[in-house]
């Protein structure tokens, strides 16, 4: 297969069809052909591929499956940007230092090692202990759903697990500075396994980016200067953000808005992008 013409500047690696915007889609792993013959027909050149962790088998996110699954997208000329994986998206034990952080640690890096394998040069990685939260939907422009959100009626998601802003989701308060001491714990063992593999992981927002949620204080990824620190303590061309549009706009000016309130961004390392 002859090499894609275009450079893809926000995720060193990848290669498009097409210049400027991107369109990608999630799309389960178990699709049928006439769905990726869809995506082909649309134009939507990329897959971020879930249902993984669904699957019967034991061992499904190997570099094996992976390139199973981006040989068969591929035959549809849609290229796979992006794995699921919930075991190791959104971990309390990682990120609050809880029984198990070690293991849920190293299931993380070889993860981030089986997608190098297989030439997957990006994850999204939500560095949350209490999920998503919202105050149900409402119907938008065009008829689109949005989420709502109220911080005294909002509900907390992940994993099957349900939660609200009146119980100690954890069993305790949190402070912010425990919070910085694990995440430095888990970036520096993390950058280096992403830099060796290849891989760039862009970290998620806090969803949504303000109150302290379920006893835990979202003050890493909740806030511009926050994101400024954590980029500055990983050190690696291969740690950056996600930018996820709408949990920045939710954060508003005022937290997420790199205005004249805030101070200049750090000088940090970038990859160097491909000819």
């Amino acid at each position: 297969m002859a090499q894609l013409p275009y450079v893809m500047h926000s995720v060193p690696g990848f290669r498009a069809k097409t210049p400027g915007v991107q369109i990608g889609q999630y799309i389960n792993a178990d699709c049928s052909d006439d769905d990726l013959r869809l995506m082909q027909q649309l134009g939507c050149e990329w897959a971020m591929v879930t249902g993984l962790d669904d699957a019967p088998e034991l061992e499904v996110h190997t570099a094996e499956n992976y390139l199973r699954i981006k040989e068969r997208f591929a035959r549809f000329d849609v290229q796979v940007y992006r794995i699921g994986h919930h075991r190791v998206h959104n971990v309390p034990e990682i990120t609050l230092n809880l029984p198990g952080r070690d293991e849920r640690i190293n299931e993380f890096c070889r993860f981030i090692t089986e997608l190098g394998k297989a030439g997957i040069h990006y994850n999204t990685y939500a560095h949350m202990a209490t999920g998503i939260w919202s105050s149900g939907s409402t119907t938008g422009r065009g008829g689109t759903t949005a989420r709502v959100f109220d911080p005294k009626t909002a509900v907390g998601h992940w994993n099957g697990r349900t939660f609200n802003n009146e119980e100690l989701v954890h069993g305790r308060m949190y402070t912010e500075g425990e919070l910085w001491e694990n995440y430095t714990y888990f970036i520096k063992k993390v950058a280096p396994v992403a830099e060796a593999a290849g891989v760039f992981i862009g970290i998620h927002p806090d969803d949504p980016p303000v109150y302290p949620l379920g006893g835990v204080p979202r003050a890493l990824f909740g806030s511009f200067d926050g994101y400024c620190k954590a980029l500055e303590i990983a050190d690696s061309p291969n740690i950056g953000a996600c930018l996820c549009l709408g949990c920045w706009l939710e954060g508003g000016k005022e937290l997420m808005g790199a205005d004249g309130a805030h101070p200049p961004a750090p000088k940090l390392k970038f990859a160097r992008l491909p000819a």
